[in-house]
Order: C-alpha cells, then sequence, then structure tokens
C-alpha cells in the first residue's frame, strides 16, 4: 500500500478522515511485519542482540520490541557501538530510553578499539564512522552473538536495498550479496555454520515517510536534534555542516547561524543537519513528503565519498 500523502491535504486537513485510515492501515501493517520479525529472532536464536543508537531508527524498532515483549521483558540486550564523536544529546537519550524500557544496555568504543591497536586512524581527523566495522566484530566475537538486529531501511541507500531481511554473514562477519538466501512466503532460513551470524533488518520495508508517520501515530519520545533548533553552521560540498570542535570551519568558509534539525544522527564528523522549521512530528511528515533528496543523500557526508562506499563497508562487516 502506498504511503505517499498529498501534503496540501495534510496542511488543510481535507478528506482527514480517509487519510487518517489509509496511513493507520499501512502503519499497522508494518507494525505487524516487525513485530513478527522481532519474536522470529528470539525464537530463533540463541544469542541475538538488538543495535541501539538512540537514532529516529533504532527508538521506532525499541517501540515495536516493546510491544511485543513488554517492558523489562526483552529478550535480548541493547548493543551500542560508540564512536566517541557520537552527539551527546543522542547518547543520553539512548541510556534513559534503555532503563526506561528496563533492558540490558552494553556499549562498546571505537576508542577501546584504538588502544587495543585494532583500530588505527589514517590522521588524528579523519572520521571514526567506517571504523566502527573493528569495534562490531569484536563485540560479536565477545558475546559470541549469533543475530544483530539492526534498524537499517531499504530506501536509505542503494546497497541497503539488496539486503534480505535476514542478512547472512560468513565467519568473517562478511556480507556477500550474491550469497544472501531467498526469502518466500514470511520463511527464513536461519541456519548457521560455526562463527557465521545473521544481521536482522525488521523495518527494512519502512520508509522514511513511514517511521515519522509511526513516530507522530504513537507519540515517541526523540533526541531534540531531530526537531528545529538553532545551529552555527558552514556550507560544504553542498551540504551544511555543524560547527563543533571536531568539525571546525576551513580557510573561505563563512559561518551562519540557521535553524535546523537533523534527519539522520550519528557520527559528528560526517553527520549533517538540513535548513528545517519543522518542530513537531507532523511538520517533519509535512516535510518528508516535498523532499526529492534521500535522507544518507542529503545528510551523511561519508556517503558521498564514493558510489560504491556503502556497499564495501557492509562487506567488510558494517551496520
Amino acid at each position: 500500500m502506498n504511503s505517499r500523502i498529498n501534503p496540501e491535504l495534510l496542511q488543510s486537513g481535507s478528506h482527514s478522515q480517509g487519510l487518517d485510515h489509509l496511513s493507520n492501515t499501512h502503519l499497522d501493517a508494518l507494525e505487524e511485519e516487525t513485530i513478527f520479525i522481532l519474536r522470529e529472532v528470539a525464537a530463533a536464536f540463541e544469542r541475538p542482540t538488538l543495535l541501539f543508537s538512540g537514532g529516529k531508527d533504532s527508538l521506532v524498532m525499541l517501540k515495536c520490541a516493546e510491544k511485543a515483549f513488554g517492558i523489562g521483558r526483552i529478550p535480548y540486550p541493547l548493543l551500542m557501538i560508540d564512536t566517541g564523536h557520537n552527539f551527546p544529546e543522542v547518547t543520553d537519550f539512548r541510556d534513559s530510553r534503555a532503563r526506561e524500557l528496563q533492558a540490558h544496555l552494553i556499549v562498546r568504543s571505537v576508542e577501546d578499539s584504538m588502544a587495543r591497536g585494532s583500530v588505527r586512524l589514517a590522521h588524528p581527523g579523519e572520521s571514526r564512522n567506517v571504523h566502527q566495522s573493528v569495534t562490531l566484530l569484536e563485540a560479536i566475537d565477545e558475546f559470541r552473538f549469533d543475530a544483530l538486529i539492526g534498524g537499517a531501511r531499504r530506501d536509505e541507500e542503494k546497497a541497503r536495498a539488496k539486503e534480505r531481511i535476514f542478512s547472512h554473514r560468513d565467519c568473517f562477519g562478511q556480507w556477500q550479496p550474491k550469497s544472501q538466501r531467498p526469502e518466500l512466503w514470511t520463511l527464513f532460513n536461519t541456519r548457521l555454520q560455526s562463527g557465521e551470524h545473521f544481521r536482522v533488518f525488521p523495518i527494512s520495508n519502512w520508509t522514511e515517510l513511514d517511521v515519522w508517520q509511526y513516530i507522530e501515530r504513537e507519540q515517541i519520545a526523540l533526541p531534540s536534534l531531530y526537531y528545529t533548533h538553532q545551529r552555527k553552521v558552514v556550507q560544504r560540498k553542498g551540504l551544511l555542516v555543524s560547527v563543533t570542535e571536531l568539525t571546525p570551519p576551513v580557510e573561505g568558509e563563512v559561518i551562519e547561524s540557521r535553524q535546523v534539525r537533523f534527519r539522520t544522527v550519528g557520527d559528528i564528523t560526517c553527520t549533517c543537519p538540513v535548513d528545517s522549521l519543522a518542530a513537531t512530528a507532523t511538520e517533519v511528515v509535512i516535510e518528508t513528503l516535498a523532499s526529492s533528496l534521500s535522507e544518507r543523500g542529503a545528510t551523511r557526508m561519508d556517503d558521498r565519498t564514493s558510489e560504491a562506499s556503502m556497499e564495501k563497508r557492509k562487506k567488510d562487516g558494517y551496520f
């Protein structure tokens, strides 16, 4: 079912009852599928974990897990791979939400991998985002996780569109697109050899618009960065870059103070805001309907370095 709704209708209120029914029917189906997959993981694997960054997609997934199992009864721990350069508003919100759900939160840091020597930066200013793969694989080895539940969606990026819902990874943690298993009639082949694991994506069939409509409907609280706020930025390579200690302006760049919000939140060094006056989930829904740029294409500097960068990173063990 198509969840695309004319923003003029939302703003004017015309046919609101019919639109609400359309939207809710679609969201109910997506929610039902996600809950089914979350329960399937709990039944099929011995040591699963749910990747939880504190971002909107993982918060939507966690809301579905709360509905699937109940507060204090989510049957797998939450895992966060922290680059050390995450927005404090997001990590604080992550900790608060985990406490509310009485869920066990595991945090593993890229900085610890750097101290062990398993991660080496080319230079001090290099983004740590891509190096999360190493820390993630170390966490998988430490806890012997056999399934990792992630919040990736197929509409985000071309490489992610190739994913199965149950994405098989070999004993090196690598993703091989041509070796993925068929998923017919919601039947999933979850057999594993020693050392292998699955990445599971319960919201694969959701879009950015679906996520925001669900946030609006369920009144899901989010970190404040997702809504309009004033921030000092510079324009760089067609993107807005926040001015921070980690991302200072370079020579010739002009610092501006603008009303912005983040469509996605990740490592400060590669996550960019967009111009926005949207202060509520409803207003973000309207903005999303009018947007012609993909979420990652409009906000992630690291995804612009190479057309095949995400696919290569995924083959190396990235989320």
